[in-house]
């Protein structure tokens, strides 16, 4: 089986390398080559910007893919430039969307393939949904062979999953934390999420990957474990040796009062809600789908990573300062009202 991978190093998509490799795949990865020393021996790089469409035709004239896997597509013409690229030059077409395009506010927390797409609050999900809209009509229409992917929060051995963060990413917290700092966390911490790491994310994902039941459908790729927030903090903690000092701020006010940190998308739209993912449509098709990786272990694997790699510590002092402001601010709101 032979598989064309755009993108192919992120977040999500190594660990499918790595497996699509280990399993027998012939796997070339179109990129522009920044974490190709990662790759295991056996790949076939194409080192070429996938909006140079000419480029990438060269790159490709003569050879046809069993499965070509789109990971950093985020809007209409992108994946239009896609289908054109494509069609006629494979047999199946994986989109990544995003399970945050299900519907916001939620009308239940408990989630399927079919429960509506609508996100008033976040512009990447209502992205992501119109690209769905198109890769659907084209299968409809001429019999494009997509299948869409939803995944949720999915991390890997070099990041730290939270719900409050700053635009440099997770470190920062996780330097308060250390430092023994009230860490942000929205609402009272109570809703639950659902967290999955990369390589339990890779199985359901490359079970997909040639499946004839997968054409012209939609599946979310989740663990099957939910946590609440606070658990998710507390776990961080406990594999870090600290003591939390969790500090709750309303996802509301932290919208208003951030709103160069987006969270009226990411925690709105997003993070701030329950959700509990029901994958029996995957599990149907992938029965070896299932949580090798709890989070326990996962956040383990993460930090021992991130603390042996200082180039992953990336800090962020305006973000810590900001966080200093709203505490001090809220403090002094409730001193106030005494």
């Amino acid at each position: 089986m032979k598989a064309l991978l755009i993108g192919g190093t992120g977040q999500i998509s190594m660990a499918i390398t790595k497996k699509l490799v280990k399993d027998g795949w012939e796997v070339f990865l179109l990129n522009r080559g920044s974490r190709n020393a990662e790759l295991p021996e056996g790949i076939h790089s194409i080192v070429a910007d996938i909006n140079d469409e000419a480029a990438v035709l060269a790159a490709i004239e003569g050879q046809s893919f069993d499965c070509v896997c789109e990971f950093i597509g985020f809007t209409v013409p992108q994946v239009e430039r896609d289908v054109r690229l494509f069609r006629g030059r494979t047999g199946q077409y994986i989109y990544i969307s995003s399970a945050s395009a299900y519907h916001k506010p939620v009308r239940s927390p408990f989630i399927t393939e079919g429960t509506t797409l609508a996100n008033p609050y976040w512009q990447y999900s209502r992205n992501k949904i119109a690209c769905e809209d198109y890769l659907m009509r084209c299968y409809r229409e001429e019999g494009f062979p997509v299948t869409i992917v939803r995944p949720s929060h999915t991390y890997d051995e070099r990041h730290i999953p939270l719900g409050v963060h700053g635009k440099k990413g997770f470190w920062q917290v996780i330097k308060r934390m250390m430092e023994g700092k009230p860490v942000i966390i929205q609402g009272d911490g109570t809703s639950l999420w659902t967290l999955t790491f990369n390589t339990d994310f890779a199985i359901g994902y490359t079970g997909l990957m040639g499946n004839r039941h997968a054409i012209g459908e939609a599946f979310q790729i989740t663990s099957d474990e939910s946590l609440t927030w606070n658990q998710i903090y507390e776990t961080i903690a406990d594999a870090l040796g600290v003591t939390l000092h969790p500090y709750y701020v309303a996802s509301a006010f932290l919208a208003d009062v951030g709103p160069e940190y987006d969270y009226t998308g990411s925690l709105i739209g997003d993070k701030s809600n329950t959700v509990i993912f029901d994958n029996a449509k995957l599990k149907s098709l992938v029965p070896q789908m299932t949580t090798h990786v709890p989070f326990h272990e996962g956040v383990r694997i993460a930090l021992n990573y991130v603390l042996a790699h200082p180039e992953c510590q990336v800090e962020d002092p305006e973000f810590d300062a900001w966080c200093d402001r709203v505490i001090a601010g809220m403090e002094s709101l409730k001193q106030s009202l005494c």
